[in-house]
């Protein structure tokens, strides 16, 4: 390799295709959908958790180029998902271990009966537009994501509302009185499911301005130069990846298999920090019988690796 030349950027790289989706619309035929976009994804080697339900679709997946173009087809010749966005970044390995499809009554659970994107919804901000509309003055900024997510990554001056669950959301906002104080309000998350509802939660408060990010935070990491970035740290996903970064590339951060919060590189030299046992996070929350209960988990985990197998519980 010359001085001049670069090594491939993981995230153009990697054998497998993740794709992030979701889509409101009135799916009345979710349960009798299950089974075949179960077969069909078996059938295909993809894996991930695809969510269904009378409000839509929403979920990650990962598997082969093809075998993605070819399930997002198969959605996309559903009437009720014809127009369903998707957006896709790669893994070195496969970040799932195995293909569900659930039946859910919200596709996101919220926890608020009536809310309906697809009725009122706040206004979509492409991720070039963002920071002229985050910086002005005017602008109040909130997180929707729970705190472990948040604790890893979050946009500048953005309020964070320590949330366990999104189901605590519409509480927190009418506590907080202090939204009102200025005319406008923008929200964001991952990939822009929750925004969806939250910005119809809040236009149903009372609230006018109400915008949100389009896309979420992966489409603004993969479309934003990292040197314009108003984004500080990492975003944390849902699958093996842990993280990920500008680009979209894979993040430093582990996971703790007890609690199943990200872990930092510093966190791991932790003397709290055991592999699959423990972490900084937990440690003081589990027993010692838990801890013993982590251990022959993690001894099976290790067994199986040894056999060149996956354990379930990996």
């Amino acid at each position: 390799m010359t001085e001049n030349q670069t090594l491939p950027r993981p995230e153009t790289t990697g054998a497998f295709l993740v794709a992030a989706l979701y889509h409101f619309a009135r799916f009345e035929r979710f349960e009798d959908f299950r089974s075949p976009l179960q077969a069909f994804c078996d059938e295909n080697g993809i894996k991930g958790t695809l969510l269904i339900a009378r409000e839509g679709i929403n979920g990650t997946v990962a598997g082969s180029d093809a075998a993605i173009a070819d399930m997002l087809a198969f959605l996309r010749a559903q009437p009720e998902f014809k127009n369903l966005e998707h957006k896709e970044s790669r893994a070195a390995k496969m970040p799932f271990l195995r293909m569900k499809v659930k039946l859910k009554k919200e596709i996101v659970t919220m926890g608020v009966e009536d809310i309906d994107p697809n009725r009122i919804v706040g206004t979509y901000v492409d991720p070039k537009d963002w920071n002229a509309l985050i910086s002005d003055p005017e602008t109040i900024l909130i997180d929707t994501r729970n705190d472990y997510e948040t604790a890893i990554g979050i946009f500048k001056g953005a309020v964070d509302p320590q949330t366990k669950t999104f189901r605590e959301f519409p509480d927190w906002v009418k506590n907080h009185t202090g939204l009102h104080n200025k005319p406008k309000i923008a929200m964001y998350c991952t990939g822009g499911i929750r925004c969806e509802k939250a910005t119809a939660f809040m236009k149903e408060q009372g609230f006018d301005e109400v915008y949100h990010l389009k896309g979420g935070i992966l489409k603004y990491l993969e479309e934003v130069p990292a040197e314009e970035s108003l984004w500080e740290g990492a975003c944390f996903v849902f699958d093996e990846r842990v993280s990920i970064e500008h680009g979209l590339k894979q993040g430093n951060h582990k996971l703790c298999h007890a609690c199943r919060n990200p872990i930092t590189a510093e966190e791991i030299t932790s003397p709290k920090y055991e592999e699959g046992v423990s972490c900084s996070h937990c440690y003081d929350t589990r027993t010692e019988e838990d801890r013993q209960r982590y251990r022959q988990r993690q001894l099976q985990i290790a067994l199986a690796k040894q056999r060149g197998e996956k354990h379930i519980g990996s």
